[in-house]
């Protein structure tokens, strides 16, 4: 139950990354997929970028890995690996640029992936 718990706050934590570009322009992470999905079907390449698609399947690996029980460790781990891409780079570019609502937005993330691993870790490998 941990896990599906942990697997699920790693999907709902990797929406709410914060970005800023411009004057004028910020957005949270959610609303910029709700825009992607929206232009998929619509101008599928537009929206085709790794920093796009990489996160997306991490997200779509994370809800398969919620179907299962007990939860795969390494679809999580690739999930994750996936969204932290995205995330670590935000963290990154909000302490370089010293603005701390980009830098704050991904810190439950990160904070969510280093519990998840500590979990995952101590958990008895279950493929031998």
């Amino acid at each position: 139950m941990k896990s599906k718990l942990l697997n699920f706050l790693l999907i709902i934590t990797s929406l709410f990354g914060y970005l800023e570009w411009g004057t004028d322009s910020h957005s949270f992470l959610f609303m910029v997929e709700a825009e992607i999905f929206s232009k998929l079907f619509s101008d599928p390449l537009s929206v085709l970028h790794p920093f796009t698609v990489v996160p997306f399947a991490g997200q779509v690996i994370l809800l398969i890995t919620l179907l299962q029980n007990p939860p795969n460790k390494v679809l999580t781990y690739i999930g994750m690996g996936c969204l932290a891409l995205l995330l670590v780079l935000v963290f990154a570019i909000g302490v370089l640029s010293l603005n701390y609502k980009i830098f704050f937005s991904a810190v439950p993330f990160l904070v969510v992936a280093v519990v998840a691993v500590r979990h995952y870790r101590s958990k008895p490998d279950t493929l031998r």
